[in-house]
């Protein structure tokens, strides 16, 4: 399994993002896909998952400003991100947790940075 991510840049505060990540390989039903972001020297923190069924879950942080959805055609889950504040800023990661072989197997892309101005 591979996921591709794409979007993040630089934007003023205020300002919207959209990041997308592709997932390739084995994808199986039963999955969460999601995505983490990374301030410098702090844990990797959950920003916001989406189930097969389209059950949304976001960091309290983020409610009411970013929206998170997915394509399962296309095994591709999307973070819109309105509304952005200086403390946004950070590396967001892709992640996807699916069920297969009577396990839970995770997996993450690479980082897309998001740089958000005062």
């Amino acid at each position: 399994v591979q996921l591709q991510a794409f979007g993040g840049g630089s934007v003023q505060a205020g300002g919207s993002l959209r990041l997308s990540c592709a997932a390739s390989g084995s994808i199986f039903s039963l999955n969460f896909m999601g995505w983490y972001r990374q301030l410098p020297g702090k844990q990797r923190e959950l920003v916001a998952s989406v189930t097969g069924t389209g059950s949304t879950n976001y960091a309290d942080s983020v409610k009411g400003r970013f929206t998170i959805s997915r394509d399962n055609a296309k095994n591709t889950v999307y973070l819109q991100m309105n509304s952005l504040k200086p403390e946004d800023t950070a590396v967001y990661h892709c992640n996807l947790k699916q069920y297969s072989g009577a396990r839970w197997a995770e997996y993450w892309g690479h980082g897309t940075l998001v740089t958000v101005s005062s």
